[in-house]
C-alpha cells in the first residue's frame, strides 16, 4: 500500500513539474479568443511544494502555460514564490532546456556545480545535459519564473541528484551564462510604420546559447504613450511575460488588456502588436522558439527586430 501511495504521489509531482497541472487549454490550432489565451498570475492558485527536485524548504507555484498552449517546442511557463531558505535541488534535463528567472530580490543560482548570487530581475539558462539548481538564501520571499523548451515536442525529463545546494561555496563572479533585465541597457528601436512613442529593445540571449529550437530571450520596454508596429514571424512562436506595467496586446484583429504577471502565447505566423497604458512603462520578457533547431539561425536572422542597439548578456 505504501508503495502505491508513493507511486501516486510521484505521478502528481511529475505532472505539476511538467506543467500539466494547469487548467485545460485549447489546442493551438483552435480559434480561441485572445482574452482566453492570456493567463494571469494568481498567487492564490500557487501550490505549496516542498523538496522540489530534492531542494530545501518550500516553493509555491503554478503552471501558467502548458505544452498544449504552444505550436512550438515551448513546454511550460511556471510562476511562483521561492520561500526564504527554500529552493530547487540539483537536477539534469537531457531533453529540455530551462531557465530560472527571479523577478526581485536575489538568489543563489547553480549551474554544473558552480554557484553564484544573481540579483533580480535576472536569470540563468541551462543547456541540454547540464545540471542546475536555485536556492533563496535570504530572509525574504523571491518571485520566481521558470521557462522550459524541449528538444522533442511533448518530451520532458529530469534526473535529480538529491543535492539542495545549501551552505555551498559561492563564486563572486558567475561561472555560467546569465542575463539581467536592465531597462537602462535596452536601446530605442528604429521607427517602424504603425509604431509610436519610444520603444526600447534588447536581445538578452541569442540562438547560440541554446541547443534546442529555443531561439532567443528578448527584453522590450514601452514608454508611456508608446506602441509597437505589428509583426508576424512565420517560423517563430513567441511567449510574452509582462514583467511590469499595463497595456494592450493585439493579435490579428483581436485585442485584450494585459497587466503585470500575465503570460501570452503567440503562435507562428500570427501578427501581434503592443500598446502601453497608464503611468508605468510596459515591460515584457520575450521567449522565441523556432519551428526547428536545424534552421533557427537563418530564421532568427530574418526576423531580427530593427533596433539601434543589439547588446547581449547580463
Amino acid at each position: 500500500m505504501r508503495a502505491q501511495i508513493a507511486i501516486a504521489a510521484a505521478a502528481v509531482v511529475a505532472a505539476v513539474l511538467a506543467g500539466t497541472a494547469q487548467q485545460p487549454q485549447t489546442p493551438p490550432g483552435a480559434a480561441t479568443p485572445l482574452a482566453q489565451r492570456i493567463v494571469h498570475t494568481t498567487p492564490a492558485s500557487f501550490r505549496a511544494s516542498k523538496g522540489v527536485h530534492g531542494g530545501a524548504g518550500q516553493l509555491d507555484f503554478a503552471a501558467l502555460l502548458s505544452a498544449n498552449a504552444f505550436d512550438t517546442n515551448m513546454y511550460f511557463v511556471h510562476r511562483g514564490v521561492i520561500q526564504p531558505k527554500g529552493g530547487i535541488g540539483v537536477h539534469f534535463h537531457n531533453q529540455c532546456e530551462e531557465m530560472f528567472v527571479i523577478l526581485d530580490g536575489e538568489a543563489q543560482f547553480t549551474i554544473d556545480g558552480r554557484t553564484s548570487v544573481l540579483k533580480g530581475p535576472a536569470g540563468a539558462p541551462v543547456r541540454l545535459g547540464h545540471s542546475h539548481a536555485i536556492y533563496n538564501h535570504t530572509d525574504k520571499p523571491v518571485q520566481w519564473l521558470n521557462l522550459n523548451v524541449t528538444a522533442r515536442k511533448g518530451v520532458y525529463d529530469n534526473f535529480d541528484l538529491g543535492d539542495p545546494r545549501v551552505g555551498v561555496p559561492v563564486d563572486p563572479i558567475p561561472n555560467f551564462i546569465s542575463m539581467r533585465l536592465d531597462r537602462e541597457l535596452a536601446r530605442p528601436m528604429n521607427p517602424a510604420a504603425g509604431a509610436k512613442g519610444t520603444v526600447r529593445y534588447r536581445r538578452l540571449l541569442d540562438p547560440a546559447i541554446f541547443q534546442t529550437a529555443w531561439a532567443y530571450v528578448d527584453h522590450l520596454v514601452l514608454a508611456p504613450g508608446s506602441a509597437t508596429a505589428t509583426q508576424a514571424l512565420a517560423d517563430i512562436g513567441e511567449t510574452f511575460y509582462v514583467v511590469a506595467g499595463a497595456g494592450k496586446i493585439t493579435v490579428g484583429a483581436d485585442s485584450a488588456a494585459i497587466v503585470a504577471g500575465d503570460a501570452i502565447p503567440v503562435r507562428m505566423g500570427e501578427g501581434k502588436s503592443f500598446e502601453q497604458s497608464g503611468a508605468e512603462p510596459l515591460e515584457l520578457l520575450i521567449v522565441g522558439v523556432a519551428r526547428d533547431a536545424a534552421n533557427k539561425y537563418d530564421i532568427v536572422n530574418a526576423a531580427r527586430p530593427a533596433a539601434a542597439g543589439r547588446g547581449r548578456g547580463n
